[in-house]
């Protein structure tokens, strides 16, 4: 359940390795383009997708009623926030769904990432409601935390050690076995409960120590020190350190959101939540803002206002080599800068202009010569190797590098950020 970014991989994967999968999605213009053999994400080549549709090893559908006769079915949706609060509307009506074709001696794990608890007292409550069949009993329940880092080729789905649990000793067994048909290792984690928390604590992990360098970038700026240059002395140390990277923000579907259902969860469980998340996240979330307010002083500094200056922002996507646009600071700085009244404009060789990103004010266009001249500040938000970073730092009147890609290129018209 679910063919995006986590469930697309696992179920080619899954028909790649013998079993017979039904690949269930609500968005039926992706089902119509799985049937066609297109793929929407960069994870799985269409090329992967013709032998396995020709062969019905594969077959995507919209229809509820071909999951019919599962033996294991996994959920693999989206559970976002809503104001704030885990949002896990996907995840029960999936659960119904599912609950309803549930037959005895199947496996059902989770993938989709939530604060601990939620395999055995949300799915596992829902599943017994609408099958009438007893979890443990009667049927395995399992959780099975997605890892999926698109773009990556050195640690994919197949690479990436997996994490596996269950509500009981049999579905763990149960759910061990099923992955371990399709990964090079799995990682047996006793407790359900445990299995969610570490999920949690990986993505934390990342968020706050980024959050770090984000602040300290900031501090370094108003002192005149290179945060970046004492980063690389850092990083010569062989033990105790760990270098993570200043940006504009954080994004993708687990950083600006796994942290908030771990200090929810928190709360809730004890009646006060994570300080230390909870600031992480503050100092995370302003840094689009700072991005802006560093191009308007740019241009104010040139007798410029940012109202109907022409800026041009270098990637859209999350993440290099990537065209996933979830939670992007990219769309959060585009937004803030159209809202100021400047002419927006973006390159994103690996976004799709068909499907322009969710805001209004933005033109798509590409990095020529041109249009880097042409505009009144640059914004490089996403490194893509793509880039000409010479043509960049040459054509533009002014660029603002948020990922420190032109740090051997400084002249007076680049500015780390």
């Amino acid at each position: 359940m679910g063919q995006g970014y986590v469930g697309l991989p696992l179920a080619v994967r899954a028909a790649q390795m013998g079993h017979r999968v039904v690949g269930l999605d609500t968005n039926a213009g992706r089902v119509r383009a799985l049937a066609c053999g297109s793929s929407p994400v960069e994870d799985v080549r269409s090329a992967e997708l013709g032998p396995l549709l020709q062969g019905g090893a594969y077959h995507p559908t919209a229809k509820p009623e071909d999951v019919a006769g599962f033996d294991v079915a996994v959920i693999a949706v989206p559970t976002p926030l809503s104001e704030g609060v885990p949002d896990l509307s996907h995840v029960l009506a999936a659960g119904r769904l599912v609950g309803g074709y549930l037959r005895e001696g199947a496996l059902v794990v989770l993938e989709s990432t939530s604060y601990p608890g939620t395999t055995r007292s949300v799915l596992g409550a829902v599943l017994e409601e609408v099958s009438g069949l007893r979890m443990g009993a009667q049927f395995a329940l399992g959780f099975s935390p997605e890892r999926i880092d698109p773009g990556n080729r050195m640690w994919t789905l197949a690479t990436t050690p997996k994490l596996v649990s269950g509500i009981d000793a049999a579905s763990l067994q149960r759910t061990a076995a099923f992955y371990s048909g399709l990964v090079d290792s799995v990682v047996p984690v006793g407790r359900c409960e445990e299995a969610e928390l570490a999920k949690l604590l990986e993505n934390t992990f990342r968020a706050v120590n980024i959050a770090l360098v984000n602040e300290l970038a900031e501090v370094a700026r108003d002192t005149g020190l290179n945060l970046r240059e004492a980063l690389e002395a850092a990083a010569t140390k062989p033990f105790g350190f760990m270098r993570f990277e200043p940006g504009p923000g954080i994004g993708g579907h687990c950083l600006p959101i796994d942290p908030v259902y771990l200090s929810w969860w928190a709360a809730q469980a004890r009646g006060e939540g994570s300080r230390m998340i909870d600031l992480a996240a503050q100092i995370n979330s302003a840094r689009p803002a700072y991005v802006v307010r560093r191009v308007t002083d740019h241009l104010a500094g040139r007798g410029r206002a940012l109202a109907g200056a022409r800026v041009l922002l270098l990637g859209l996507a999350y993440k290099p080599g990537s065209s996933d646009l979830r939670e992007s600071p990219a769309l959060e700085v585009a937004r803030r800068l159209a809202a100021a009244g400047a002419q927006v404009s973006a390159a994103d060789p690996f976004v799709d202009p068909a499907a322009p990103p969710a805001h209004d004010g933005v033109r798509l266009t590409s990095a020529t010569a041109g249009e880097l001249a042409a505009a009144d500040a640059v914004v490089l938000m996403t490194d893509h190797d793509v880039f000409d970073y010479g043509q960049i730092a040459t054509c533009a009147a002014f660029v603002l590098d948020c990922r420190g890609r032109l740090a051997d290129r400084m002249t007076a018209t680049v500015e780390q950020l």
